[in-house]
C-alpha cells in the first residue's frame, strides 16, 4: 500500500512538473510571438511598446498590458491600450488565429491633422469587446507613408480580413481641436460621444449590420469675438450590408484602373437629429429621420487621395485657372463614380427668431454623377406678408458631373451666352405643385396648382421639344393700370390654365406648336395649332447669323384657332363703353359697325377675309359664342416675310391663305 501511495505521489509530481513545464513553454512561445509582432511594427518605421505579457494555458488566455504605438511622422496616429485580453486562443491554420473573446480596455486613439479643418482628434473607449474573433496570424506591412488616406486604406484592408460574430463598445468619446483653416476662431474645439456601438456578423470583408444608439457632439468657437456653442445629437444610426473591402478600394491607388462597381452599403437610417446653436438669433434644427439605400462606388473614378493631393495647403496662393480646371475635373470624376439608389430626409424643422421653417421631405437618387430626380415636398414658412407654402418642387434629372466639368471650362473667364446655354441640356425639366404665396401686402394669396416645364431632343445646346403646363390663380391689383379694367368689371382674381407645347421633327423638317391651350377663368377658353415647314437643323444654332439664315427658309403652315367666349366680349364692350361714355348696347353697336366698315373695304379684294370678318362680328354680337378660324397657305410662303407683311399690309398677308371661319354656341 505504501509503495502504491508513493507511486501515486511520484506520478503526481511528474505530472505537475510536466504541466508547469508545458505552461512555461507556452508562456515563452507566446511571449516570443508577441515580441515578434511588435518588432514587425517597429521595422515598418512605427513606434511600438508594451508592458507585461501573461498567458494562461488552461483557459488559453493571453493578456498584454500597456500597449502603445505611434504610426506616421507628419500626421501621427497614436494608439494606447491599457490591456488586451484574448480568451480561448486557437490557431485554425498556419495563417490565422482565433479567440472566443477579445477585450480592449481603456483604448485611446489620437490623430494629428486628420483633415485640413481639424488639427487633432482623439477617440477614447473604456472597453471594446469582440466575440468569436478570427484574423491573420501575422501583421501586414504598415504603409510607408504617413498620409491619413494610406492609414485609412490600411485599416479597412486589415478589417476586411477579420471575422467576428459581434463587436461592441458601450461608449466612445473624445475631444477635437479645429485648425485655422476652419475659420472657427481662436481656441475652437469640440467633443463627441458615441453610445451603444454594436457590429454584428463581420465575415469575409462584409458586415451584416452596424448600430449606434446615439452620437452627441459639442462645438465651441469664436465668431467676431462672440463665443458660439453648438450642440447636436443623432440617434438610432443603423447600417446594413456593409462592404469594408469596397471602402478600402476608394483609398487604394492600385484600384485606379478598376472600372467595376462595388456596393458599399445596402441601407442606412438615422434619426432624430437635433442641433442647437447659441448664435444671435438662437438656432434650433430637428430632422426626424434620414435614410440612404444602395450606395455604390467605382474605384477608378473615386480616388480621394488624388483629389486631396490637388488641393493647395493652407497659406498657399490661390490656384491658377489651369489648376482649378484640373481640380474640378477630378471632382467630376468623384461624382461620376458614386451611386445612390435612394436618399431621403424627412421632418425638418428650423427655428430662429423668425417663424419656423418646416419641410416634410427631400429625396433624390444618384447614378453615374447624375441625379435622377431631386424632390422637395411640404415646404412651409413665413414671409413678412404671410405664409409661403410649396407642396412639391422637383428638379427632373440633373447631371452634376457634367455641370462640374462645364464649370471647369469657365475657370478664370466669364462664360459666353453660348457656353452658358450648354448647361441647359444637363436638366430635363422642373415641376412645382401646391404653391401658396402672399401677394404683396393684400392678405390674398397667389396659388400655383401646377407649373411644369420639360424640354429635350437637343440640337446642340438648344431644345427642339418643349412642354409647359401651368395652372395658377392670383389676385388682381387695382393700382396696376393694366389690371384696372378687369377690377372695374368686378374681377378681383385671375385664374389661368395653360398647356403649351412645341416639337420639331427632323425627318419632315416641321415644327408643330401643339398643344396650345389657354383657359382664363371667367374670360375665355382658347386653343390653337400652328405648323411651320422647311425648318432646318441650323435654325437651332447658337450662332445668331446661322440661325437667322436658316429662319429665312422656314415656311408658314396651317394655323387653326378656336376661341370660346366666357365673358371676355362683355368685358371688352364694357371697357369701350366707359372710355366712350356711352351705354353697353351702343358700345357694342359701334364696335360692330366699325368691323362691318373694314369688311366692306377689304371684301372686294379677298372674299375669304370677308368671311373672317363676318364670323368675328357674329362672335362679338352674341356672348358665349365659339369662334373657329383655320388658315391654310395657298402656296409656299416664307414665314419671316409674312410677319413683316402683317405689320405693313395685313390684307396682303391674309391673301396668302385660304381662310375658313365660323361660329357656334
Amino acid at each position: 500500500m505504501k509503495k502504491i501511495l508513493l507511486g501515486l505521489v511520484a506520478v503526481a509530481v511528474i505530472a505537475a512538473g510536466g504541466y508547469f513545464g508545458l505552461d512555461f513553454y507556452a508562456q515563452r512561445r507566446v511571449t516570443r510571438d508577441v515580441e515578434a509582432a511588435f518588432e514587425q511594427i517597429r521595422a515598418g518605421g512605427a513606434k511600438a511598446s508594451h508592458g507585461k505579457i501573461a498567458f494562461d494555458t488552461k483557459s488559453r488566455t493571453l493578456t498584454i498590458s500597456d500597449i502603445a504605438t505611434e504610426l506616421g511622422a507628419q500626421s501621427p496616429v497614436n494608439v494606447k491600450i491599457a490591456s488586451l485580453t484574448m480568451t480561448g486562443l486557437g490557431q485554425p491554420d498556419g495563417a490565422r488565429v482565433s479567440a472566443d473573446n477579445v477585450a480592449f480596455n481603456d483604448v485611446e486613439i489620437g490623430v494629428a491633422g486628420p483633415t485640413p479643418t481639424i488639427a487633432s482628434l482623439s477617440y477614447k473607449a473604456p472597453r471594446i469587446t469582440v466575440k468569436d474573433y478570427s484574423g491573420p496570424a501575422a501583421l501586414a506591412q504598415l504603409p510607408a507613408s504617413s498620409s491619413i488616406f494610406d492609414l485609412y486604406r490600411f485599416a479597412f484592408t486589415q478589417l476586411a480580413h477579420i471575422n467576428a460574430s459581434s463587436v461592441s463598445a458601450p461608449t466612445l468619446t473624445g475631444p477635437m481641436i479645429f485648425s485655422a483653416v476652419a475659420h472657427a476662431g481662436d481656441g475652437a474645439s469640440g467633443e463627441f460621444a458615441y453610445s451603444g456601438l454594436a457590429i454584428e456578423n463581420m465575415k469575409d470583408g462584409k458586415i451584416a449590420s452596424s448600430k449606434t444608439d446615439k452620437v452627441a457632439f459639442t462645438v465651441n468657437q469664436q465668431a467676431t469675438g462672440t463665443p458660439i456653442k453648438m450642440t447636436g445629437e443623432l440617434a438610432n444610426i443603423v447600417a446594413t450590408d456593409i462592404d469594408v473591402g469596397a471602402m478600402a478600394a476608394i483609398f487604394d491607388p492600385a484600384k485606379a484602373n478598376d472600372d467595376r462597381e462595388y456596393r458599399v452599403q445596402g441601407h442606412v437610417s438615422a434619426g432624430p437629429y437635433v442641433i442647437t446653436a447659441t448664435t444671435t438669433p438662437r438656432v434650433n434644427m430637428r430632422i426626424d429621420g434620414i435614410t440612404v439605400d444602395d450606395v455604390r462606388i467605382n474605384p477608378s473614378r473615386m480616388q480621394l487621395p488624388a483629389l486631396m493631393a490637388m488641393i493647395p495647403p493652407p497659406g498657399s496662393p490661390p490656384p491658377s485657372a489651369a489648376q482649378t480646371r484640373d481640380l474640378l475635373e477630378k471632382l467630376a470624376d468623384i461624382y461620376s463614380g458614386a451611386g445612390i439608389g435612394n436618399a431621403e430626409m424627412h421632418g425638418l424643422l428650423l427655428e430662429t427668431s423668425e417663424p419656423p421653417l418646416k419641410l416634410a421631405s427631400m429625396r433624390f437618387n444618384f447614378e453615374h454623377g447624375k441625379i435622377g430626380e431631386l424632390a422637395v415636398e411640404g415646404l412651409d414658412t413665413h414671409t413678412p406678408n404671410g405664409t409661403f407654402k410649396v407642396g412639391r418642387f422637383a428638379l427632373k434629372s440633373f447631371d452634376v458631373a457634367k455641370s462640374v466639368r462645364l464649370t471647369a471650362q469657365f475657370a478664370g473667364q466669364k462664360p459666353s451666352p453660348e457656353q452658358a446655354l450648354a448647361l441647359l441640356p444637363l436638366i430635363e425639366g422642373v415641376e412645382v405643385k401646391g404653391v401658396t404665396s402672399p401677394y404683396k401686402a393684400t392678405g390674398k394669396p397667389v396659388n400655383i396648382d401646377v407649373l411644369s416645364l420639360d424640354w429635350g431632343q437637343f440640337v446642340g445646346t438648344i431644345p427642339s421639344k418643349l412642354r409647359l403646363v401651368a395652372k395658377m390663380a392670383a389676385p388682381l391689383d387695382a393700382a396696376d393700370p393694366q389690371q384696372q379694367a378687369l377690377v372695374a368689371a368686378g374681377i378681383d382674381r385671375m385664374a389661368v390654365d395653360a398647356d403649351l407645347g412645341a416639337v420639331w421633327t427632323e425627318a419632315s423638317r416641321t415644327l408643330a406648336l401643339e398643344p396650345v391651350k389657354l383657359n382664363m377663368a371667367g374670360l375665355l377658353n382658347a386653343s390653337a395649332k400652328v405648323a411651320l415647314g422647311n425648318v432646318p437643323r441650323e435654325a437651332f444654332s447658337t450662332s445668331a447669323a446661322e440661325s437667322m439664315g436658316a429662319a429665312a427658309q422656314i415656311e408658314a403652315g396651317t394655323i387653326e384657332l378656336v376661341v370660346h367666349d366666357l365673358g371676355v366680349i362683355d368685358l371688352a364692350v364694357a371697357q369701350f363703353a366707359r372710355t366712350q361714355n356711352v351705354g353697353r348696347d351702343e358700345a357694342r353697336k359701334a364696335i360692330l359697325d366699325s368691323i362691318k366698315a373694314q369688311s366692306d373695304a377689304i371684301g372686294a379684294a379677298n372674299p375669304d377675309a370677308t368671311a373672317l370678318v363676318t364670323a368675328i362680328s357674329q362672335f362679338i354680337e352674341t356672348p358665349g359664342q365659339t369662334l373657329v378660324i383655320k388658315l391654310t397657305p395657298r402656296a409656299k410662303a416664307p414665314a419671316l416675310q409674312l410677319m413683316q407683311l402683317l405689320k405693313t399690309d395685313p390684307q396682303s398677308a391674309l391673301a396668302q391663305f385660304k381662310i375658313e371661319a365660323s361660329t357656334g354656341l
